[in-house]
C-alpha cells in the first residue's frame, strides 16, 4: 500500500491513472468524518482514466497513522503538506463534507495550489447536533447507526445502513469526535466569497446532513460556480449515485485550466 511522510506521520493513499502520462491536472479525493478513501472508488477508476487520480485516508482514519484532528485547519495543513510530499503543484481538490471543508479552507489559504475544487454534500458552516456528542460517549455503535442512516436518502435497503455502520465503525471512535467536533467549529459563511478558484458545488435532493440550501448558498456565494442536484440521494451522494456524479464532475473538468 503506497504511503508518504507527512510531518510525523504516514499517509495512505490510493492511485489511478492512465497508462500514458497526462498533462491534466491531478484530481484528490478527500473523504468526510469517520470516512476513508474507500467512499471514492468508483470516481477514482473513473476519473483515473484520463488523468492521474488519487484518494487519501486523513490522519487516524483508513490506513493512515496518526489520531485525527479537531480542528479543519489542521487536516487543511496536512494535505497541503502530502500534496507537497508527492510532488502535486496544481490538482483538482474533490472533498465530502468534512472534505469539502477543508477544501474550501484550502482555497482561501493556499489557491494556487489548486486547479478548481468541487465541494460535495457539504457547507460553508457545518453545525452538528448536541446529541451526537454525548451518544458517542453513551452508545457509540447506535450513535453511529443513526449517523449513516441519516446520511443516506429514505428507504435505503438495511444491508446497506450495516455495510455503511460498521465502516464508519472501523475508525476509533475518539478520531469520529474529533472530526465532529472540527465540522461544529466551522464556519466560513462570511469568507466563502473570496473563494475564487474554478467551483463545482454537487448535492444530494434527499440530503438531510447537509440539505440542498446549504450547496446553494455556496453556489451563490462563490462567483461562477455550477450546481449540480443529484436527485434520489442523500448525503453520501458519491456512493449513491456513482455515475452522475462522476458525470458531473467530468464534465465540469472540460473547462479550460481543469
Amino acid at each position: 500500500m503506497p504511503y508518504v511522510q507527512v510531518g510525523q506521520t504516514r499517509i495512505h493513499f490510493v492511485e489511478q491513472g492512465p497508462i500514458s502520462a497526462s498533462h491534466l491536472p491531478p484530481v484528490v479525493f478527500i473523504h468526510g468524518a469517520g470516512g476513508s478513501h474507500q467512499v471514492w472508488l468508483q470516481q477514482l477508476r473513473r476519473l483515473g482514466r484520463r488523468r492521474k487520480a488519487i484518494a487519501i485516508d486523513l490522519p487516524g482514519h483508513g490506513h493512515s497513522e496518526g489520531s485525527g484532528a479537531d480542528r479543519i485547519e489542521t487536516y487543511r495543513d496536512v494535505v497541503v503538506e502530502l500534496l507537497a510530499a508527492l510532488g502535486l503543484d496544481r490538482s483538482v481538490a474533490v472533498g465530502h463534507s468534512m472534505g469539502g471543508a477543508i477544501i474550501q479552507s484550502m482555497a482561501l489559504i493556499c489557491p494556487e495550489r489548486l486547479a478548481a475544487i468541487v465541494l460535495v454534500g457539504t457547507g460553508a458552516r457545518l453545525r452538528v447536533h448536541p446529541q451526537f456528542f454525548t451518544g458517542l460517549q453513551d452508545d457509540p455503535q447506535r450513535t453511529v447507526e443513526l449517523m449513516t442512516r441519516s446520511a443516506r436518502a429514505s428507504g435505503a435497503p438495511a444491508e446497506t445502513l450495516t455495510r455503511d455502520a460498521d465502516a464508519m465503525l472501523r475508525t476509533p471512535i475518539s478520531v469520529i469526535e474529533g472530526d465532529l467536533r472540527a465540522c461544529d467549529a466551522f464556519d466560513l459563511m462570511e469568507q466563502v466569497k473570496a473563494i475564487s478558484l474554478p467551483t463545482l458545488v454537487i448535492c444530494g435532493t434527499d440530503d438531510r446532513m447537509t440539505p440542498p440550501q446549504y450547496a446553494e448558498y455556496l453556489h451563490h456565494q462563490i462567483k461562477g460556480s455550477q450546481l449540480a442536484s443529484i436527485p434520489a440521494a442523500g448525503h453520501m451522494v458519491m456512493l449513491e449515485q456513482p455515475d452522475e456524479v462522476s458525470r458531473n464532475i467530468e464534465a465540469f473538468l472540460e473547462r479550460p485550466g481543469c
